[in-house]
């Protein structure tokens, strides 16, 4: 093993240790505006595909939460973008678990390590998350939802249409209101 390559892989496993990513290699979105879809052009959001693995629950389709604010979540553990959401989209399960509203993390890596179950797992554990994750190794669910950032929110009414969008951190109340909007009750 060449010396470069030996620092190269010992950066690797330096981030997939520390959950830092290298500036420039994870393509988290720039803090920008929420996109919301309108009412006239709601799609009937993708069910999952794909999924290697489920975490905290059995699998799930959007056709079992018929009924249910479904919030959507891609992340990958690596990405501290996403890592900086996290505490929100767990408080917002907490608050409104309940009242009907499901969070589905689909976790879709972006490096080889991030594949592994045991560290999907091991980060479940590390960040408190008790919510349902699946594992999207093939990013086949990443590519139903024209997904191309980490961080990305998607909510789905009860009827299962997507009705609001955002990438990258931040639009935490937006989120918050759009929920407790859908689901009835005062945020």
């Amino acid at each position: 093993m060449t010396i470069k390559l030996l620092a190269v892989s010992a950066a690797l496993v330096g981030l997939a240790v520390t959950g830092a990513v290298i500036p420039g290699f994870c393509d988290e979105a720039t803090p920008a505006a929420p996109i919301q879809v309108a009412a006239a052009s709601q799609q009937t959001a993708p069910d999952f595909a794909g999924i290697n693995n489920w975490f905290n629950s059995k699998p799930l389709s959007l056709a079992d939460l018929r009924g249910k604010v479904v919030l959507v979540d891609f992340w990958t553990y690596g990405c501290v973008n996403c890592v900086n959401t996290l505490p929100h989209v767990t408080d917002l399960y907490a608050k409104y678990r309940n009242k009907g509203l499901v969070v589905v993390g689909v976790h879709t890596p972006e490096f080889p390590f991030e594949r592994s179950a045991s560290n999907v797992q091991a980060a479940l554990k590390r960040h408190g998350i008790t919510y349902p994750v699946a594992q999207d190794n093939e990013s086949r669910t990443w590519n139903a939802y024209s997904n191309r950032y980490w961080p990305a929110q998607y909510i789905i009414d009860q009827s299962g249409k997507i009705v609001f969008q955002h990438e990258g951190e931040g639009g935490y109340d937006q989120i918050d209101r759009t929920v407790a909007k859908l689901l009835n009750v005062n945020s």
